[in-house]
């Protein structure tokens, strides 16, 4: 992993302030990766996951986003939960089955939440509403490059 993620709004290993969260306005955080560390291709494009490893029942994706232009080196506060973004990005299901990001909502104790950045070497032929395994699939032999931020939450 070469690609640098940080974030405004908390530190790498950090806690994700409560207005990322559902005790709050649940809004997506602010995403910048360093552009210098990127060499997407002509044609290529930027997918970013966010997943939480220690939901009870197994990993809960909050956040599914692909086919961002090459030139994306961020994305601000409050990305709308649209199908597609107006840069031709294409959002995908998150685990609660909805479109866009849903922020931390652990039942109970301190989770880890993982913002992975994948740059691949193509745009992904899938509509908006895939799920995180489709994109994990359709993405197989085309990333080239990838990062990550992590950050906890814990419920009051």
């Amino acid at each position: 992993m070469t690609v640098k993620v940080t974030s405004p709004a908390f530190n790498d290993g950090g806690p994700i302030p409560p207005r990322y969260s559902c005790e709050d306005v649940n809004i997506s955080p602010p995403l910048n990766w360093d552009e210098s560390d990127l060499s997407v291709p002509s044609g290529g494009s930027i997918t970013i996951i966010c997943d939480d490893p220690d939901a009870p029942g197994g990993t809960w994706v909050h956040w599914v986003i692909f086919n961002l232009p090459p030139e994306t080196s961020s994305l601000p506060e409050m990305v709308m939960p649209r199908e597609e973004l107006e840069n031709g990005a294409l959002q995908g299901a998150n685990n609660w089955g909805n479109i866009g990001y849903s922020g931390p909502c652990p039942p109970s104790g301190t989770h880890h939440y993982y913002f992975k950045i994948y740059v691949l070497n193509t745009k992904l032929n899938l509509p908006s509403g895939t799920t995180k395994k489709e994109v994990l699939k359709a993405m197989e032999g085309h990333i080239l490059d990838e990062g990550q931020i992590m950050g906890t939450y814990t419920r009051k």
